[in-house]
């Protein structure tokens, strides 16, 4: 076990591992860079939200994050949005 995932309790690290194991390089990225920054912080309803997401197929999932495709209204969360800001700007 790692310092940087130590303090997170199992609920986070399975989404974190599962956030970095997704199938596809681009969504390991967006998903993983994401869940490092945020996971800690996320609320357990947020948890929630997430774990839905993570049900999506990539080949679902990257275009709405990407903007080129419509996030269906029961996806379009204030988490998603979050992701999708995140993925805009990149990690910070």
């Amino acid at each position: 076990m790692s310092e940087a995932t130590d303090h997170l309790d199992d609920r986070r690290k399975r989404l974190r591992f599962r956030a970095w194991h997704r199938g596809t390089r681009e969504m390991d990225l967006v998903l993983g860079r994401f869940v490092d920054a945020h996971v800690a912080a996320l609320s357990d309803a947020e948890i929630d939200t997430l774990e839905v997401l993570m049900e999506v197929p990539d080949p679902e999932l990257y275009p709405w994050i990407a903007e080129t495709a419509d996030v269906p209204p029961n996806y379009d969360s204030p988490l998603f949005r979050k992701i999708v800001a995140f993925h805009r700007g990149g990690p910070k």
